[in-house]
């Protein structure tokens, strides 16, 4: 982190305002070049902006210092705020990138600088990118909220508990022949690990919301043949994402439609309708449907009203519509009936698929795990205190003071790998890569 970087870090492309910022600890070095002079710490000064080599002016604009260790890298600042116009800021990076010292951020670089300095741990990092992807408001909801230390925090009191409770066990081990300490450690932490571990369960235990808010929700729209799905998707979309046709069998692939469901972002998946196939190419298609309802996180079967209900549906949540009532109004066992034609039933049914997937999402709920990394540790957290909380070997006979230090030990570098205090670097490169250059 020798090198002092900069980034354009608004938008590509012509705008009002431009903003390249800077790290590291050539900015004062910088400023003098280009404005003559250091703005004051964290105020905004007015100050045209010179090529050091000739003297012409590049623009005139706000510049902005802030001093390490007060800014968002841990390391001195810079922002540079001039017009957006592409000439401008051709120019402005090219002497820039003539200045020795200075480099090009890549992906990620001022957030990475800004982890290694302690500014932020590994879950704010995620977080952090999280925001900057959301495309809902219950996705920006989840990251800004963890992006804010919900989980950090609660990881930073367990780690004290924790550290307090190995205290007790290694005064247990190095000074058993002292008389006022415990020989038998475990007595007197079992409590607190139990406690510790209860917390870390319950946070696990969300059957993996969290992760399906951040990645989105599949909603499968299956059937038999010429039940309207892929009217219905076309309704859904508000556009005609796929072919409808009174003939059996016309939608033979998936064809896929983004949406944002009471902000929870939602796949809608039309697919073929299942029955036996006419020819080869229509069972390609009928085996894709199968599998891909089995992997979808809910379906919505649709049956013409005048069809018996008969078919067993895969699927972990299966929503019926009875479709085409306009026709008969027949219902049976279906929990919604629904015509494109006529709209019957189709605001009610968009209510029920808002319903269903904001608590697939868990769009109402204090999740804290986004990613598979996170809940890996906590979970490998937990298993390590209930076996020190359960004080028994793998033999069955109680563990000695040792082995329950030892199942500590790894509780907390579980907690390290959460946070990234430990084993983070096989990680950074592939959480980083998925940052905008200028963050």
């Amino acid at each position: 982190m020798s090198d002092t970087i900069f980034a354009l870090s608004s938008g590509q492309g012509r705008a009002g305002v431009a903003v390249v910022r800077l790290s590291g600890e050539a900015v004062c070095d910088v400023f003098a070049q280009l404005c003559g002079k250091l703005p004051a710490d964290r105020r905004a000064t007015l100050l045209p902006l010179r090529d050091p080599d000739d003297g012409s002016l590049i623009d005139k604009g706000l510049c902005l210092y802030f001093a390490a260790p007060r800014s968002f890298t841990g390391e001195d600042m810079g922002e540079l705020q001039v017009h957006g116009g592409r000439a401008v800021l051709a120019r402005l990076l090219d002497v820039l990138s003539r200045i020795k010292g200075l480099r090009p951020a890549e992906a990620g670089d001022f957030t990475r600088r800004a982890f290694l300095n302690g500014k932020l741990d590994l879950v704010e990092v995620e977080a952090l990118g999280d925001v900057i992807e959301a495309d809902t408001q219950a996705q920006l909801k989840l990251a800004q909220r963890l992006a804010t230390g919900s989980l950090s925090d609660r990881a930073g009191r367990w780690r004290k508990e924790l550290v307090a409770a190995m205290s007790l066990l290694e005064a247990a081990i190095d000074f058993s022949d002292e008389a006022d300490v415990m020989t038998d450690g475990s007595l007197g932490i079992r409590s607190q690990v139990m406690s510790v571990a209860s917390e870390i369960e319950a946070v696990l235990d969300d059957r993996g919301r969290g992760e399906r808010l951040r990645d989105g929700v599949t909603v499968a729209i299956a059937g038999p043949p010429n039940a309207g799905k892929s009217t219905l998707l076309n309704l859904l979309a508000r556009r005609d994402a796929a072919i409808v046709s009174p003939l059996p069998g016309t939608t033979r692939d998936l064809i896929e439609v983004q949406l944002d469901l009471g902000g929870v972002p939602v796949t809608l998946v039309d697919m073929a309708g299942l029955r036996e196939a006419a020819d080869e190419i229509e069972a390609i298609g009928v085996a894709r449907a199968r599998e891909r309802m089995a992997r979808s996180d809910l379906v919505l079967w649709l049956e013409p009203a005048m069809c018996d209900q008969s078919q067993a549906v895969p699927g972990q949540k299966v929503l019926r519509v009875a479709t085409k009532v306009d026709l008969e109004a027949k219902r049976n066992d279906r929990e919604i009936a629904i015509s494109a034609l006529t709209g019957e039933g189709l605001p009610e049914l968009l209510e029920r698929l808002v319903e269903e997937v904001r608590k697939l999402a868990g769009a109402e709920e204090n999740i804290l795990i986004t990613r598979a990394r996170q809940r890996i540790a906590l979970r490998d957290c937990a298993e390590e205190l209930r076996r020190v909380s359960s004080g028994i070997a793998d033999d069955g006979e109680e563990a000695a003071a040792e082995l329950q230090a030892e199942h500590l030990r790894r509780a907390l570098g579980a907690l390290g790998r959460l946070v990234g205090s430990v084993d983070v670097e096989e990680v950074l490169d592939e959480i980083f890569a998925s940052f905008c250059i200028g963050k």
